[in-house]
């Protein structure tokens, strides 16, 4: 699997409030990841660098030379694009680690809207819910 396409969302029960993640990545020989994890009590903007990560760790384990993903995020695609500068510390350690890994890529990364984002943003759901009730 050397190019791989990653949908990523996180998302919080409240801001900050109980948080999980939705990924799912999407191989060249039509092969698909799909993760959904709690990621404990988190802010959305949290949750959604920690996606982000999970899909970098994930593309360099499967030894991927490509990784393009589509977020939701404004913030992270803006941020991991250097629109953005990274003020926040408690975002700035995850957006200084996630820019370290993408190094050892291809790496692009595009904002999308959250309905063409459906899919990750269930799995992020998924984990919260299961973990909230």
């Amino acid at each position: 699997m050397s190019e791989l396409v990653a949908y990523v969302d996180g998302g919080s029960l409240g801001n900050p409030g109980p948080s999980g993640i939705g990924v799912v990545i999407e191989g060249n020989a039509g092969a698909r990841i799909k993760i959904a994890k709690w990621i404990g009590r988190q802010d959305n903007n949290v949750a959604e660098y920690v996606a982000l990560l999970e899909a970098l760790q994930c593309a360099l384990v499967l030894k991927a030379k490509t990784l393009h993903v589509y977020s939701d995020s404004q913030v992270v695609v803006r941020q991991m694009n250097g629109e953005y500068v990274c003020r926040s510390p408690r975002l700035y350690s995850l957006n200084w680690v996630c820019r370290k890994l993408a190094r050892s890529l291809q790496f692009t990364i595009s904002h999308i809207d959250r309905e063409h984002n459906a899919e990750a943003n269930r799995l992020a759901n998924s984990a919260v819910r299961k973990r909230s009730h």
